[in-house]
């Protein structure tokens, strides 16, 4: 069943919660909430079954949870610590894909976090500006009103099967829809270039848990690199995974040995 709570600026965030125990927050990445992430789903029902109270959510702007503009990282930290004062006062937190950059900055702005996971966060190099580039081509594409030249914009370094899979498919015209909150996005990996990341994360000393699947893209292993080198407490695992994907059978035993460890 849904439930909603109110965060500081206004937005009521939906919400999914099941089981009970210690609270886990999935953070999706792009293109991701509830209606439209059967996976997810599946891993917060699994992962409940764990022992753990799992809070899924619909990010600002995506299903259920109906914000008005601007799209920005901190009024979703905002509604990061309105679900983590919800769920009790503290959580861990997994973000998936560019949620994990989500999940760093929330952790960075000292959000009441137990402990870190994420799976493939698509960082380009520390010194680089690609992130910043990226943000403004979509701030561009939004102040255009032209939502599908957003998905297409976002999905440009992806591989091209990937673009053309999704024009094809049934779910276009969703993702197509959601295409302005793709800017929290473009701003939490721009985020993770815009200093030296020991910088930016001095303040992050919770445990974390950088996944990466068996076949992945190019990227993803010097980022998950870079993020373990910079983190006092990180460490990389690869599970069973590819395609930048992964399975809630795989997924959740491993979260529940990280947050229940």
């Amino acid at each position: 069943m849904t439930e909603f709570v109110t965060s500081a600026d206004g937005s009521r965030i939906a919400f999914n919660r099941d089981g009970g125990g210690p609270a886990v927050i999935l953070i999706g990445g792009a293109m991701q909430f509830r209606a439209f992430d059967p996976t997810t789903v599946e891993l917060a029902r699994q992962l409940a079954a764990g022992g753990f109270t799992v809070i899924n959510y619909d990010r600002r702007g995506r299903g259920e949870t109906v914000a008005e503009p601007p799209f920005t990282l901190a009024r979703e930290i905002e509604a990061l610590r309105t679900l983590i004062d919800m769920a009790g006062g503290s959580a861990g937190l997994f973000g998936n894909s560019s949620g994990g950059a989500i999940a760093l900055a929330a952790a960075a702005a000292a959000a009441p976090i137990t402990k870190l996971a994420m799976f493939e966060v698509p960082l380009d190099d520390e010194s680089g500006a690609e992130g910043a580039v990226f943000l403004e081509g979509i701030r561009e594409r939004i102040a255009a009103g032209d939502d599908e030249r957003i998905i297409e914009f976002f999905m440009s370094d992806m591989p091209p099967e990937w673009l053309e899979g999704a024009r094809r498919s049934e779910g276009w015209p969703m993702m197509v829809s959601i295409g302005p909150s793709l800017e929290v996005d473009a701003e939490a990996l721009a985020w993770t270039q815009s200093a030296p990341r020991a910088q930016l994360w001095a303040d992050i000393t919770q445990q974390t848990l950088v996944m990466l699947g068996e076949e992945t893209l190019d990227v993803m292993p010097p980022a998950a690199e870079s993020i373990v080198a910079t983190l006092p407490n990180a460490r990389i695992v690869t599970i069973p995974a590819s395609e930048h994907g992964w399975e809630p059978g795989v997924m959740a035993p491993r979260l529940a040995e990280f947050f229940g460890s």
